[in-house]
């Protein structure tokens, strides 16, 4: 079944972990409306931007499912309304992902989600609420004492400036050339 034109209800329902644990992660017919909802709100406009597949690395997640991965207990997920994707080894990165929704798209709430060694998301987390989007804007870290994750509002990156290389150790000195 086809969510929108670029979408299908099986990538957005695959998970490995129900397949090792043996939990059926099949949607309600209310589940289905809203991916499909958030598959043409969101996904495709990424899609059709970006001219190429985009990775859903997380759709729906059933009870079952969201418990045994240590989802949130209030995830929309669960109710078909969250994607997360990541564009590891593609030409997009998830910062471009992250920005084009964030300057482009209505969403609920935008998760950048912890940050790589060069500072890029690990993945992105997008939900889509039909009429109570609150375009939310948040990121993701791991609290260093306990490990937890935790939540604060997204700053956005300073863009790194190249700054002039200087040529250490010479100094130049430039003759002006006197014809008397």
């Amino acid at each position: 079944m086809k969510l929108s034109k670029n979408l299908s209800l099986a990538e957005v329902v695959r998970s490995e972990t129900a397949k090792r644990l043996d939990i059926d992660n099949s949607p309600t017919k209310e589940h289905i409306e809203n991916l499909k909802t958030i598959a043409e709100k969101v996904f495709q406009p990424i899609r059709d931007h970006f001219s190429c597949p985009i990775h859903v690395s997380s759709g729906y997640r059933g009870e079952a499912l969201n418990r045994a991965i240590r989802g949130a207990k209030t995830s929309l997920h669960m109710t078909g309304q969250a994607l997360d994707i990541d564009m590891d080894f593609t030409s997009v990165s998830n910062t471009d992902i992250f920005n084009y929704i964030k300057d482009n798209l209505e969403f609920d709430t935008l998760i950048w989600e912890f940050s790589n060694e060069d500072g890029t998301p690990k993945w992105v987390h997008v939900s889509y609420r039909e009429g109570k989007n609150r375009n939310q804007i948040l990121e993701a870290y791991k609290e260093p004492v306990n490990n937890l994750t935790k939540y604060k509002m997204y700053e956005p990156r300073k863009e790194k400036k190249e700054t002039p290389k200087r040529d250490k150790g010479r100094t130049t000195t430039s003759k002006v050339r006197s014809d008397k």
